[in-house]
């Protein structure tokens, strides 16, 4: 007779345990809740798949938008530095025609005080030398004769001194 050891009990126990297994629809359970999994795990994946195309999306937006700033900064500065430089321009033109309008009446007033340095001093010397006519030819020259040439005298000087 055959022999009965324990690993024949073994693997007999064993096939009658997956037909119990069978008869009771593990398989089918076992089955449904792999096939959940599966399918928790593909909508996971395209998730995170629809996740990471957004953020790219997101990611080359912000770079256009970082990139549209940029030449904008560039051409406010680029406007600022041309803005200033033609204020400077015209701030330096501004203060040179100061300066030479500044000069203008410094060079016209001191033509004017020279101008009347000069008559004061005719004037001045014209009637010293009108007193100094006047005392000479008073004491040379007398009565109504002097008196007429006194005053002849002094109205030449003074109209050719003036």
């Amino acid at each position: 007779m055959i022999e009965l050891n324990a690993e024949f009990w073994v693997a007999v126990a064993f096939v009658v345990f997956l037909g119990a297994l069978v008869y009771l629809g593990a398989h089918e359970v076992m089955v449904k809740f792999i096939d959940q999994r599966r399918d928790r795990i593909k909508a996971e994946l395209d998730e995170a798949l629809r996740l990471k195309e957004e953020a790219q999306a997101l990611l080359a937006q912000y770079q256009r938008k970082q990139r549209e700033a940029e030449q904008e900064a560039a051409a406010i500065i680029a406007g600022a530095t041309a803005e200033a430089e033609r204020m400077m321009a015209e701030a330096k033109a501004k203060l040179e025609e100061f300066v030479a309008r500044r000069n203008n009446m410094a060079e016209t007033k001191i033509a004017q005080a020279e101008a009347q340095a000069l008559a004061d001093v005719r004037a001045a010397s014209a009637e010293a030398a009108v007193a100094a006519a006047e005392k000479i030819l008073t004491q040379i020259v007398k009565g109504e004769v002097a008196d007429r040439l006194i005053v002849k005298g002094i109205d030449d000087v003074k109209t050719k001194l003036n």
